[in-house]
């Protein structure tokens, strides 16, 4: 096994046998590392809600591993895209070879023969989520830094590209803004054609929940499956719709403006509006819910009507920058 997936954990008393996975399941992961490692501990990941994801602690004499497994279950997801675990091993491995801080692919088992579900299996990354800073500011520049460090490598040709998760002819204002007429606007300009840009090595779903952090540093990314060559603008754009719903119109613009001090003078990435009106576009639906994934990772403070008020002050901000 690579020294690289060998972490530091603390001892949490006798081996335990878990029910959590099938005996095919953990005989799979054990047949990755040759079968000389003990599995010592499961235990299910929260934050995510389209997959679900297990830490898996092993042990071999005195040493000791963690590893994250991640199964599809999202028959919809699997559904239009059947290859999704195809993806996600390319994107990890091509994020590794590239010097990204970022999981290390172990194994796949693409269509479940194993697992029953189709699966991932990768290292664990140090680290926990901050969504909710001590630090507003350095936690934005970190954020703002790691993603301008990706959208500067120049990555080798890869097999997904970016599509729009909406049909921009179809988008409907939403019911609940009490400013309808700047999503009509937002509703004009996203129909037109998108501006130009060179396409880049896209994470796809870049946002702080995505962002793992030690010791007040970014350690690393994770969840690369919709990784692809795109427009940047998206990346940005999908993460500040998060960042002004967790902070508000404020945060998203510092981040948006620390993110440019990192990529200045990178030809083919500048700014445009239009990826972040796609993206608020994408993101809005008919009924307006706090995402899951906060929840569970312990923000409880947000509402719907908090939630509201913040995306139609983002709205009409970016009516402002177009």
């Amino acid at each position: 096994m690579n020294d690289e997936w060998r972490k530091v954990m603390p001892e949490c008393g006798d081996l335990q046998q878990d029910a959590i996975l099938s005996a095919s399941v953990l005989n799979w992961i054990k047949n990755q590392c040759g079968g000389s490692w003990d599995i010592y501990h499961i235990c299910p990941l929260k934050g995510g809600v389209s997959s679900v994801v297990y830490e898996i602690q092993l042990q071999r004499n005195e040493e000791h591993a963690i590893w994250v497994l991640r199964q599809y279950t999202d028959r919809a997801w699997l559904a239009e895209e059947p290859d999704v675990v195809l993806h996600e091993t390319s994107a990890l491995n091509i994020v590794h070879r590239n010097g990204m801080n970022s999981p290390n692919w172990i194994a796949s088992d693409p269509e479940g023969s194993h697992c029953g579900e189709p699966s991932v299996l990768m290292t664990r990354l140090s680290g926990e989520v901050i969504l909710m800073p001590d630090d507003l500011t350095s936690w934005l520049a970190g954020i703002a830094q790691e993603l301008a460090l990706l959208h500067r490598k120049k990555i080798e040709p890869f097999p997904w590209s970016y599509y729009s998760y909406i049909d921009p002819s179809q988008f409907r204002l939403p019911g609940w803004t009490t400013r309808p007429k700047a999503w009509e606007e937002i509703a004009r300009i996203i129909k037109e054609p998108p501006p130009n840009c060179t396409p880049r090595f896209i994470h796809r779903d870049y946002h702080p929940g995505n962002v793992l952090w030690e010791r007040g540093r970014v350690s690393g990314i994770v969840d690369w499956v919709n990784a692809c060559l795109g427009p940047p603008g998206i990346d940005v754009g999908h993460c500040r719709v998060n960042l002004v719903q967790l902070h508000g119109l404020e945060a998203a613009d510092h981040f948006l403006d620390l993110y440019f001090d990192h990529v200045q003078g990178e030809q083919g990435i500048e700014y445009s509006a239009y990826w972040d009106m796609l993206t608020l576009a994408s993101y809005v639906d008919v009924e307006l819910m706090v995402y899951q994934g906060w929840v569970d990772l312990g923000v409880t403070h947000l509402h719907k009507d908090l939630l509201a008020a913040r995306l139609d002050e983002y709205a009409e901000s970016l009516l402002r920058r177009s």
